[in-house]
């Protein structure tokens, strides 16, 4: 039985949000693809489901298979509704980010716990224009237990793991300018992408537990002994990443938290403003997968 009530084959099921390469984890059964629409559009490509062991895993590529669109362009409320959609419990991030401090190298893995938002054009909340007020909290952007279960995974993959960090997520297409660089690292950001945000604000009002598995590629351009940060330096060190977050995923698989104890859990318990009585019928229809277990059963009476 999942949080919310539903029984399940499956002891859990986990959403995973990454890269070109991730939809073909090695070990996979039940392997299928599903494709669907959302009420907020369509995700940036099928997910791909499978099963390992007693785990579900839903895997989405961000950009599209064959990295097609940019992170400015990316469909983030339509990538987290549709693994809500689908049945994810929570969900894990797998991210390229750029080192902001020496002791993060290459390679290495930063399980992030905060967020910094720089981005300036992409839809933040699923509650913008449906008649429906919400204020999740979110001091703690990233869940506990999820964190903890990533950074033991990447650590029996073999990789370098730095429990904590804070992540500055700017808008993108380009990298950062130097002098952006080195106000960053002033404010005591540890790493820089470009995909960290929002998606981890609407995992929270999708009620989805949320963690972040940071793949550093580079020195971001602060770095001044470091060549610039280009596409082709990060190229080199992402196909050896990507390996390494395959190989976490599997270790995930075997000790995956329950997701009914997160606080994101219940996000909306306490964040719904609008009373249910004055929510129309197209805003229950269109934030029906989100709210639905917090409405009563009855139709509005007209206002």
């Amino acid at each position: 039985m999942n949080q919310h009530g539903s029984t399940s084959p499956y002891r859990h099921t986990v959403g995973v949000i990454g890269g070109s390469g991730l939809y073909a984890l090695e070990g996979l059964s039940n392997v299928e693809e599903v494709e669907l629409t959302t009420p907020f559009g369509a995700p940036s490509d099928k997910v791909t489901a499978g099963e390992l062991g007693s785990t579900r895993f839903l895997f989405l590529p961000r950009h599209g298979r064959g990295h097609r669109i940019p992170p400015h362009r990316v469909n983030y409320r339509a990538n987290v509704l549709a693994l809500k959609q689908l049945g994810a419990e929570q969900v894990i991030s797998v991210s390229a980010v750029g080192s902001m401090k020496e002791e993060i190298r290459p390679r290495d893995v930063v399980i992030v716990d905060q967020f910094i938002d720089r981005t300036r054009s992409r839809p933040t909340t699923f509650f913008d224009d449906a008649g429906v007020v919400a204020h999740v909290e979110f001091a703690e952007p990233v869940d506990a237990a999820l964190s903890e279960c990533l950074a033991r995974a990447a650590s029996e993959a073999g990789a370098t793991v730095h429990r904590g960090g804070t992540y500055v997520c700017i808008e993108g297409p380009q990298f950062s300018t130097r002098a952006e660089s080195m106000l960053f690292r002033s404010w005591g950001v540890d790493v820089i992408g470009m995909t960290g945000l929002p998606e981890a604000r609407l995992a929270r009002e999708a009620e989805l537990p949320y963690a972040t598995l940071a793949l550093a590629t580079d020195y971001d351009c602060w770095h001044q002994d470091e060549e610039s940060v280009s596409v082709e330096a990060v190229l080199q060190v992402m196909s050896d990443n990507v390996a390494l977050a395959k190989k976490a995923l599997v270790h995930v698989a075997r000790g995956v938290p329950d997701p009914s104890e997160s606080p994101a859990a219940s996000a909306l318990k306490t964040a719904l403003l609008t009373p249910p009585e004055r929510i129309d019928s197209a805003a229950r229809e269109k934030l029906q997968p989100l709210i639905a277990r917090y409405l009563p059963s009855h139709e509005p009476s007209a206002p």
